[in-house]
């Protein structure tokens, strides 16, 4: 599994780790019903804490992305309820939209950013 966290960001490492399966899985390297490594397992891969994993597979369990099994441990589950997606992505994209007007980015900008992104997701 390639994570990569950047230890001198600003952004605390368990949303990086988030953040990174997140991606993995808008980008087809994590699927449906994949097992995550144990958290044991990849705090030693990345060499981060133990907790610092647990609480990012706790925040993908919460938020729908994850389920955890007795013996499998994490699972890539995507049981999602779309509306609920739906809303919180228009959240991060307001405060992301007024921080871009803030600085200056056009519309046409962010369409071209918001399409380029899409795609490479795999977006039809």
């Amino acid at each position: 599994m390639m994570i990569e966290i950047d230890f001198n960001s600003e952004e605390a490492l368990y949303l990086q780790l988030r953040n990174q399966i997140i991606l993995g899985i808008a980008t087809s390297k994590f699927q449906e019903g994949d097992a995550l490594p144990s958290v044991r397992q990849l705090a030693d891969d990345i060499g981060i804490n133990m907790h610092t994993v647990n609480k990012a597979y706790t925040v993908l369990k919460q938020e729908g992305f994850v389920k955890v099994d007795r013996r499998k441990g994490a699972v890539i589950a995507l049981d999602i309820n779309r509306l609920q997606a739906l809303g919180k992505m228009e959240e991060e994209l307001r405060g992301s939209l007024a921080k871009g007007i803030c600085k200056g980015i056009s519309k046409e900008e962010v369409h071209r950013m918001v399409d380029e992104i899409y795609e490479e997701f795999g977006g039809v």
